[in-house]
């Protein structure tokens, strides 16, 4: 199962390779970075069918942030489960990604174990 990092913090990609290395070692799932919106949707657009299961996005990025992004992959792949991630616990962020088909909503610092349980619990 191949899952997106979209994050424009570079040191997010060494967080997220020391939480899931058992993960990725056993080979239940694979990790790919995107550092903008922009980067996540050219990455998407380049594989199709695409390979990507589930999309990890911060929610504030310069350019296309991570609720359009949201709403860009679900218009055009409703099958991505795409889940949230933002240092701010707003109310508005949270109604919006979540009426846009956001899966989940964490919040920094990142609880991975939570994470890991919504991740990989996926058949």
């Amino acid at each position: 199962m191949k899952i997106m990092i979209v994050d424009d913090e570079r040191d997010v990609e060494i967080l997220f390779r020391q939480q899931f290395r058992k993960e990725v070692k056993a080979g239940r799932i694979e990790l790919c970075y995107a550092f903008s919106g922009e980067e996540a949707l050219e990455y998407l657009q380049t594989r199709i069918p695409t390979d990507v299961v589930v999309i990890l996005s911060d929610i504030n990025m310069p350019g296309i942030t991570g609720l359009d992004l949201l709403k860009a992959v679900k218009e055009r792949y409703p099958e991505i489960r795409v889940s949230m991630i933002t240092a701010y616990g707003d109310e508005n962020n949270f109604k919006k990604a979540m009426s846009t088909g956001a899966e989940h909503y964490f919040t920094k610092p990142i609880d991975f174990d939570l994470i890991k349980k919504d991740v990989l619990n996926i058949p």
